[in-house]
């Protein structure tokens, strides 16, 4: 069942949610397109750039990205308490980076700031300045008119830390998954690769093999390494910043890294490497659970993962049942606590 948008994002349930976009009738309109023999694969450079631009002026920050042939998925964190502190004058020149005509109307300026606050904490207006951006991008490059998008874009709402994990490495695995690459650090336009590249640089390795190499390269500084600026950080010692993923980067690597080999491998989860138990215990699933979450987190939900309490929770604030609650039952550790 379809939800308004507006019960499909709750801040107060959770500031993290799963979005993602389609090409009109799926075409490869960001690819290489076989139906057409052109290659439109630039425009992939073109929604991240917007992606770093529009979140370096909303008070919304960039989990996880990926951009295929004929869609994206973006996993974001809102920001909503960093806007309570930005001065009126901080809002106008936000607003205006976007929008420049309207800062230009002095006429009922103070009755709009407070509505333009409330817009830059707005998952659906920054959806909104991307989407119609890269559109008009890209009609004015083939000379036309008319839809580049599917549709609206589809929400999913990350209710508790396995969700926001599960969801992070859906997306960075989704060139893994559809068989384009078989390494997660070769998938381009993703926030893995952004991520692997990054801290490469810093350790002056050209092209790292394998993750692996990445850990055992000078492992004791990973600590102390920089995180790409647009990307929310992970709970590293150097880590500056409003926010962070309370988890450590070369772990996040890591789970990304084994789960692409099962999912990839077609396997069974099995045994999972020492290192990584840990992490899959603290988000109480059993490998081959989490392994299955990763797999189907589009397929198996639709507005909200999480665990069964938090589902529940928020389907009872105004909305119907929401698919995913029978699922969650079996994925979730019947310890799990919300």
């Amino acid at each position: 069942m379809t939800l308004a948008r507006s019960e499909q994002i709750d801040l107060n349930a959770t500031p993290y949610y799963h979005v993602m976009n389609r090409c009109v009738r799926r075409s490869f309109l960001c690819g290489f397109d076989e139906l057409t023999q052109k290659d439109y694969s630039h425009r992939k450079a073109w929604i991240v750039d917007r992606l770093k631009y529009l979140a370096d002026i909303f008070a919304i920050k960039i989990c996880a990205y990926a951009i295929m042939s004929n869609h994206y998925h973006v996993v974001l964190y809102v920001e909503d308490k960093k806007a309570e502190a930005w001065s009126e004058a901080e809002i106008i020149r936000r607003w205006a980076s976007i929008f420049p005509k309207d800062a230009q109307k002095n006429k009922h300026l103070k009755q709009k700031i407070q509505f333009w606050k409330e817009r830059l904490t707005s998952i659906s207006w920054f959806m909104r300045c991307l989407n119609e951006r890269i559109a008009r991008d890209v009609n004015e490059e083939d000379d036309t008119a008319g839809r580049f998008w599917e549709g609206r874009f589809k929400s999913q709402a990350l209710l508790d830390e396995g969700a926001l994990l599960s969801a992070m490495v859906y997306v960075d695995l989704n060139p893994v998954r559809a068989g384009i690459v078989q390494k997660p650090e070769d998938s381009e336009f993703t926030s893995v690769y952004e991520r692997i590249q990054h801290i490469s640089k810093q350790l002056k390795i050209n092209k790292p093999k394998s993750i692996k190499q990445l850990k055992r390269e000078k492992a004791d500084i990973y600590n102390n390494l920089a995180q790409p600026k647009f990307l929310v950080p992970f709970a590293n010692i150097s880590t500056h910043h409003s926010h962070a993923i309370d988890f450590k980067l070369v772990d996040y690597l890591e789970l990304v890294d084994y789960t692409g080999r099962v999912i990839r491998d077609d396997k069974e989860a099995g045994s999972i490497p020492e290192h990584l138990a840990p992490i899959l215990s603290r988000l109480q699933f059993e490998p081959q659970n989490w392994i299955s979450l990763v797999k189907n987190l589009s397929k198996s939900f639709s507005h909200a993962v999480g665990s069964e309490i938090l589902m529940l929770n928020f389907a009872k604030e105004g909305r119907k049942a929401l698919k995913g609650i029978t699922q969650v039952k079996k994925l979730y550790s019947s310890t799990h606590v919300a």
